[in-house]
């Protein structure tokens, strides 16, 4: 039973094969090029700083529950 479950798991990290991971990330690459190419700057200034903010935002909640929970623990 190990044995079988050893062998999917690495199956499982050979799959995709290693070339289409390579063509995947280049593809990728490529993509995010051609975005660059008719997204003006100032937007992508902007996406990339409201894109700050949530994530602020998300850490400020994470926090905040934190803070509930070690509230509920010391009572």
């Amino acid at each position: 039973m190990a044995e079988e479950k050893k062998g999917k798991t690495e199956q499982i990290k050979r799959w995709p094969p290693e070339d289409t991971r390579q063509h995947m990330r280049a593809a990728r690459s490529e993509m995010r090029e051609s975005y660059k190419s008719f997204l003006p700057p100032k937007f992508v200034e902007h996406r990339r700083a409201a894109r700050r903010e949530m994530l602020l935002a998300f850490r400020s909640l994470i926090d905040h529950a934190l803070e509930r929970m070690e509230a509920k623990e010391g009572t």
